[in-house]
């Protein structure tokens, strides 16, 4: 673990308060793919990437009386996948003897609705982001009313591991006014699925202030997750020991070193010495800020 990123140094500031200020704008900027990093870099990792939908992020997010978090990432989380999509999933074969298939679907959920009153086009929409085909597509929204579309699908937990498949019937209802409503039902061996594809989960990340004592970080670290009914937590830290690792793991929380988050510079491609860029010496230029701008004088 010694050998992280983690424990790199970064190179020294003139106070904490000005690594904070540079974390939070860094977040604040951040696209996806870094944004991502944070949930799947950081130890524990609290996803995988391919569990990653959507994820924005939010700075300095009041929590009262004058305090703020220092951000929360919102995140789409694919929790239930068709079985045929996984790669370590077998789904069942129809043919298999009842009793098989029975102990597979002995459980029954209750009828869920996916979507009401909507037009066709997001419909579509809907059933494609979930993974189904074109072909399958249409043929749920063609069904007969008391006819059901039936799929194998399985829960992937948050290490990436994959359930027992289960059995989701699904059905479309046409309204005279051109909309539909979609609705389904799970049967399951033990587990009920928690949701149709995806769950919204709230990720509050923390930036560990330069000396501050483990105690008081993870007191405004429990705070701010109770407040802000946070499922996971991520601490950004410039130098940690590898027993204050260790700690916050053991409390759910996950270390992510400062040093893999980088600021954008304020760019100006027509005095950029960056020769490799396909926009270097354009001037003027669309970029206004760029993560890999080389100043004349930062040549050695």
């Amino acid at each position: 673990m010694p050998t992280h990123p983690l424990f790199r140094p970064i190179p020294p500031s003139p106070n904490a308060v000005d690594v904070r200020e540079q974390l939070q704008m860094a977040l604040a900027i951040a696209d996806a793919p870094m944004l991502a990093s944070l949930l799947t870099d950081c130890l524990p990792p609290i996803a995988q990437p391919h569990q990653l939908r959507a994820i924005s992020s939010r700075v300095s997010v009041p929590t009262g009386q004058d305090a703020a978090a220092d951000a929360v990432l919102q995140v789409e989380m694919v929790r239930c996948v068709l079985a045929e999509t996984h790669p370590h999933v077998q789904p069942p074969d129809w043919r298999w003897e009842s009793r098989e298939l029975t102990q597979l679907t002995q459980h029954e959920s209750e009828l869920q609705t996916l979507a009401q009153y909507i037009p066709m086009a997001p419909a579509i929409a809907l059933l494609a982001e979930a993974g189904f085909q074109p072909g399958q597509i249409d043929e749920i929204l063609r069904l007969p009313r008391e006819a059901w579309y039936k799929s194998w699908w399985c829960t992937i937990a948050p290490e990436g591991k994959p359930s027992p498949p289960f059995l989701r019937c699904l059905r479309s209802r046409h309204h005279p006014d051109g909309t539909l409503t979609l609705q389904y039902k799970d049967f399951y061996e033990s587990s009920k699925p928690a949701c149709f594809s995806s769950q919204p989960q709230t990720v509050l990340v923390a930036i560990r202030a330069e000396a501050q004592p483990f105690g008081d970080t993870l007191h405004r670290i429990n705070h701010q997750r109770q407040l802000l009914n946070a499922q996971s937590v991520v601490l950004i830290g410039t130098t940690l020991s590898e027993l204050e690792v260790q700690a916050f793991m053991r409390q759910g929380v996950s270390v992510y070193p400062a040093v893999e988050i980088a600021v954008p510079f304020q760019a100006s491609c027509g005095q950029c010495d960056r020769g490799e860029c396909p926009m270097n010496g354009r001037n003027p230029s669309p970029v206004a800020l760029c993560y890999g701008y080389l100043a004349p004088s930062e040549w050695v």
